[in-house]
């Protein structure tokens, strides 16, 4: 086995001292049998000419001009000129009648006071001025509670905005407007209960 592989190995050195040999000769042939074409140039395409283009100009249709209906013609009675009046005197105008005084007693409706809507009869506007007032009363109590100094920026804003509260509504209550003292007495009481649990 190792003489076979040796002379194997021989025969391997002379098929690799000839293989560059025959590759320059395949270049070498290869060359001598090639030449250079001249390239000419491609003939331009004909290409057809475009087709026309045609445009038909279209003019709107103009619809012809309509008349503006005729005015109908106007009756108008023609006053009859009396002849025979002009031989009678002319009568002499009468005098303006004067308008009777403006009685000082009476108020002008312009001057009345307007009247006030009544929501609440006034059997139950009394109950209701007192819950108002009792209302107002505990929030000026838990208002007074409140270590002002110890407040937030909000807290404080929340203080003043309870205080605008009670003196609106008892500026309602005077007017006698319930249900807007009712409303801002609500509101001032729930800001200064919920100042007072801080």
């Amino acid at each position: 086995m190792t003489a076979r592989f040796m002379a194997r190995r021989g025969n391997g050195r002379h098929h690799a001292a000839l293989l560059p040999l025959a590759v320059c000769a395949c270049l070498a042939s290869g060359c001598l049998g090639l030449r250079a074409h001249a390239v000419t140039a491609p003939e331009p395409l004909n290409m057809p000419d475009p087709p026309p283009r045609i445009v038909e100009v279209r003019e709107p249709d103009v619809p012809p001009p309509i008349s503006l209906p005729e005015e109908p013609l106007r009756n108008t009675p023609t006053r009859a000129r009396p002849n025979a009046v002009a031989s009678e005197p002319a009568r002499p105008s009468e005098p303006p009648k004067p308008e009777p005084p403006v009685d000082a007693a009476k108020p002008d409706e312009t001057t009345r006071p307007p009247t006030t809507l009544q929501i609440t009869p006034t059997q139950r506007e009394e109950e209701v001025e007192r819950r108002i007032r009792g209302v107002l009363g505990q929030a000026m109590t838990d208002l007074n509670r409140v270590n002002y100094q110890a407040l937030s920026s909000d807290g404080r804003t929340q203080y003043e905005q309870a205080k605008r509260f009670v003196s609106q509504a008892e500026e309602a209550l005077r007017a006698k407007n319930l249900l807007f003292a009712n409303n801002l007495a609500d509101k001032a009481a729930t800001l200064a209960n919920q100042l007072a649990g801080r």
